[in-house]
Formats: C-alpha cells, structure tokens, sequence
C-alpha cells in the first residue's frame, strides 16, 4: 500500500512527492522517462507490506525498460497470476512485480484478472503510452489534472496545490449538497478530476490525446441454481476472500464494530491466524444509541481476539475535526470520520493492516432504501404522497425523504430523489446554483451497469457500489487510515466474491423485510443469533445530540460572527437556519456536517 504522484511535462521533487509521506513511509524515489517530446516524471512513496526488501521499491521496471509501473494497493491473487508466466524470472515475492510483467505479456485489458484493490500508472516506452487504472470498486482514489500536453495524477489532492493553480466548481459544489459526496469524475475543483471506479486513462504521449474507457463487465442475475447451493458458494467465497486478503509480511489485525459484518469477517481472520489477532473498536463517552463499545467488547470476547476500545466525546469533535476535514480533503457529510480517526490514531501504535467489514450493505441489501424500493412495487405512488405532511409533522428525516422520491416514477429521478442530502430547492437557496451534475453521474453508471434490464432494486444496489461507496464511505477510508500509515483491506469487496454476490437474484439477498439475507444464513453456522440479529446501528458520531447542545450553539456563534470567503458563496441566514430546523427537531445532522466540511474546505484552500 502506498502513494503515487506522476506528471508529463510538469516537474516535481522530493519536496512535493512528500506531501504523500503518510501514505509511504518506508521508502521513496522518483523516476524519470524521457520521450521525443515529453518528460515523464514518477514518484512513489512505500508503505511496505508484502516484501519488504529492496525489490520490492517503486517505480518499478520491467528487466528490458520498456514498462515501467507505480503502484498503490494489493493484488491478492498475485501468486495464481505468477502461475501464468511460467517464463519470468522474478527478483523478488511482491505483487507489484507480478502485475508489472502481467501485463506486460497480456497487456492493459489483463486488469480485469486482478483481485485486489489497487491505482497504478503504467507507462509503455514502446507504444508511448501511459495508462491510469482505478480498481473495480474505487477502494483506492486516483485524481488527475489534464491541461493539453500536461497531466498530474496523484493518489490524493494535496501535490496538486503545489504544481497548479485551481478554482471552485459551483456545479460540483451543487452536486456535492445534493449527493453528500462528490462522485467521480467530479471534485470541488474546476481542473482536477477523479478517474471513476472500473476505469482506464489512457493518455498517447505522441499526439497528447486521450480517452477514458470502463473495463467494468455487466453482470446478469442468475436464477439457475437454488438457494441452498447460493449459501454453500456465498460460504466457500466468504472464507476464501478473507483468508485471501490475510496475505502480508506483516502483522494483520481488524477493525471490529457490534455487528454482523466486521465480526463475521473477523471470525474468518482468526480462523486463518496462527495468533490471537488484535482487534479495536470506537465508542463514546455518553450512552447514546450509536455507542459499539459493548457489543462490541461481547463480540471479541466470543472471538477470543486481543481486544481494545478506543473512547470520544462531544469536545474531541472540536479539537480535530478541522484537521480530519484536512486529511479527508474532499468535504462529506458522513459523520464517522470523527470516530475513524481516534480508530486510526490508536492503531498506528501497534499494526500496519487491519481488515474491516465494510462494503456488505450496498451489494446484499442492507439498507432501508432497499426495502423502500420493494415496498413501492406493491403500493400505488398516491399513497407517498399522502404521506408527505405526516412525515413533515413528525420530523422524521428518513420518511421526508422516502415520502418526496417513493412517488417518483422515473427511476433515475427517483434514485437521484432518494439519495438527497439538500432539496434543489435549499440548494439554490444556499449557493444559488441549480445542481444538474447529479442527475448525469447516477444515469452514466445506471446504463454502464444495464439497469434497465434489471429491478430497480438490483440497479440500485449495484449502482451504489460504484458511485457512493467507493467516492464517499471507502475514500474516507482510506484517506483517514493511510494518514495514519496504515493499509485498510476490506474482504467483502473481494472481486470473486462480489461477482457472485451481484449475480444472486434479490430475494436471496432481501427476503420478508430482512437485508442481507443470504450473508445473515451463513452467518448462523459460525456465529451466535445474538451478534448476528443485533440491531443495525451503522458507524456514526451521536451529532445528531451533540449538534442541539453546546456543539451546535458553538457552531453558530461562530458562522453570525464570521466574514469567510465561505459565506461569499453560501447564504449565511440559509445556513443558519439548517442549525434552527435541527434544535426544532428535525434530524439535519448530516446537512450540518456536510457545511461544516465545506466550511473548513473553503478556509484551507
């Protein structure tokens, strides 16, 4: 696991590549390719995982010189795609080497054979090609700046600010208040762009083109097979992802919250262990509901691992949330980052891996909005409508937003409706911007994944993988972890697994109102009922409480007060009257999270 930071036609030193020191401790170079007309320059910072030795540094050659590679991940099926070049001779045990002479011999379209989570630049000296590859479900980020014959790309934003100058996007900002997020391509700046999950840069040195291609393969639900023989698969796949993603030179712990998926992942990771494994949870100082400590602690004594708890409370949420809103760099309103980081920070102290068991909800059904889909197929839209002002009267958040997209006929519209942090309207009170951006993103995956051909709950999930998860819950991820030099493997997203997982019709996944149906029956042969049918609480800071306290009165104390170049863009009353519709009891925490984000972009940049 690493950093990466290349150019063509744009120079950098050590100085720049160091702002990704984090994410590389262990080692760093730069590299420079000279072509008739171009210069290019590859930087690399190491974070050393799998051979630890010399031949394992990057950027990384191949013995001819005509391919040369930086890389950022893990390939787990490296050995097994070793088996394929019998003709290589290798220096040394890493994946990096594997992938190098991979695709050296079968070319680009061979990423499709990779199991892993990975960004890589390729360059060919032969064909004066350079390639940009982000992994399948964007657990790694790659950001690029393309300006005719110059190109950045870099696994985060921060050598950017150092090699160009950037300006704010408004319509990406419109998207973000609408999506909570920024998905790819887009970012908040108007020249820096993220390639998206599944995809290819391919960038021609000679004639200084490009072209932008997916390498993502549609997957047809199967209905072939009975669900008994579904569950012994979804079992083998399970344990094989997890002891697949085991593989390092170093020690591998886990990330273990109170429920289903970390445990089950967890369990599988001890299994495979020849030592007790350590595992660490995050909770809170108050009794609130979002507090794992407990079950947490129940789970890992069940598991017989080396356990630790990490504590928090309202006033941690002042100290680091600005440097957290920093480390993350693209604003969020996803309100675990706070106990990400402190998970993080304590980790750092004694491992440099850790499995989580993120990345389970989106593919088998976990969340309400699923259901929300089913339900709409059996009750006439009117009914939603009728529902709108009993929502509105009992300020459930949640319902407000089923209320206003469940009526939606057009499935787009609707997906776009559902996923909703502000209204268009709040949004162009807040910045006077109307955002459009959302809309086109949500139909480019809708048809890239052929979602018309398949139920509209099946689109959604297999479309949340690949926008949601991997540019807001998974980029955070790794943003917060590889601060802390460390490397976050999630097996759930293991490649063959969730091939088979997208294509199981979605009564083996959803079945009577329960999610992640099929995970939950596996689960009962290793794991006790309690752990498994605990209620799903998510990863999440109680901000919702703490922002109707002294938090929230901080907050906007200091935004009437304030003169920011924020509030030359937003609307400062609008504003604060997200903070008045929350102490009178509507649940805005996520809308106030994400202006917090913002607020801390806009001071920073």
């Amino acid at each position: 696991m690493c950093g990466i930071l290349g150019t063509i036609n744009l120079p950098f030193d050590q100085v720049v590549l160091d702002t990704i020191k984090h994410r590389g401790p262990d080692s760093g170079e730069i590299k420079k390719i000279e072509f008739d007309k171009d210069t290019v320059l590859l930087g690399h910072r190491r974070l050393a995982i799998v051979d630890l030795s010399i031949t394992g540094h990057q950027p990384m050659s191949t013995v001819d010189e005509r391919f040369t590679i930086i890389f950022n991940g893990e390939i787990y099926n490296h050995l097994d795609l070793r088996n394929k070049l019998p003709e290589v001779v290798f220096k040394g045990t890493s994946d990096t080497e594997t992938i190098l002479y991979y695709m050296a011999t079968f070319g680009i379209e061979s990423v499709c054979d990779f199991n892993g989570i990975f960004s890589f630049s390729l360059v060919d000296r032969q064909l004066k090609k350079m390639y940009l590859v982000r992994d399948l479900y964007g657990v790694k980020p790659l950001y690029y700046h393309l300006d005719g014959h110059k190109l950045i790309f870099s696994s985060e934003l921060r050598p950017f600010k150092k090699l160009i100058k950037s300006e704010l996007d408004k319509d990406n900002l419109a998207e973000l208040l609408k999506l909570r997020y920024s998905p790819a391509p887009d970012t908040l700046y108007d020249n820096v762009k993220k390639l998206r999950p599944g995809h290819i840069l391919e960038f021609e040195l000679d004639s200084h083109t490009h072209k932008v291609y997916t390498y993502i393969k549609t997957i047809q639900i199967q209905r072939n097979y009975g669900f008994n023989k579904a569950l012994d698969q979804y079992g083998v796949l399970f344990e094989k992802a997890v002891q697949r993603q085991l593989m390092s030179d170093v020690e591998v712990g886990a990330l273990l919250s109170g429920g289903i998926d970390s445990a089950l992942v967890t369990y599988f990771a001890q299994k495979h262990s020849v030592k007790k494994i350590k595992t660490f949870t995050v909770g809170f100082e108050e009794q609130s509901y979002s507090n794992e400590i407990e079950e947490a602690t129940d789970t890992a004594n069940y598991l017989n691992t080396e356990h630790q708890n990490i504590i928090i409370n309202a006033a941690n949420f002042k100290e680091v949330f600005e440097e957290t809103c920093s480390i993350v760099e693209e604003p969020l309103g996803t309100t675990s980052i706070l106990p990400m980081y402190y998970l993080n920070k304590e980790v750092s102290k004694h491992l440099k891996v850790v499995l989580t068991g993120q990345g389970a909800d989106e593919p088998l059904g976990g969340y309400t909005k699923y259901k929300g889909e089913l339900l709409r197929e059996r009750v006439p839209s009117f009914l939603f409508d009728m529902a709108k002002p009993v929502a509105t009267i009992l300020k459930k958040e949640q319902w407000i937003r089923a209320a206003n997209s469940l009526s939606e006929k057009d499935t787009k519209k609707r997906f776009e409706k559902i996923y909703a942090l502000f209204s268009d309207k709040e949004i162009a009170q807040l910045i006077r911007v109307k955002d459009y951006k959302s809309a086109q993103n949500i139909a480019y995956f809708y048809d890239l994944i052929d979602g018309k051909n398949k139920r509209d709950v099946e689109a959604m999930m297999s479309l949340d993988m690949r926008m949601n998860l991997a540019d807001d819950l998974l980029m955070y991820t790794d943003k917060v972890s590889m601060n802390f030099s460390i490397e976050t493997r999630v097996p759930i997203l293991d490649v063959e697994l969730m091939n088979f997982v997208e294509s199981l019709p979605f009564d083996y996944k959803i079945k009577n109102g329960e999610g992640k149906f099929i995970h939950k029956e596996f689960a009962k042969t290793v794991l006790p009922q309690e752990i498994i049918y605990r209620p799903k609480k998510g990863f999440m800071s109680p901000t919702e409480k703490w922002f109707r306290e002294d938090l929230g009165s901080y907050y906007c104390e200091l935004f009437r007060q304030d003169e920011s170049p924020f509030f030359e863009v937003f609307n400062k009353n609008e504003v604060l009257n997200i903070f008045k519709q929350h102490r009178l009891g509507f649940n805005r925490e996520k809308q106030i999270f994400t202006i917090l984000s913002l607020y801390y972009w806009f001071k920073n940049n």
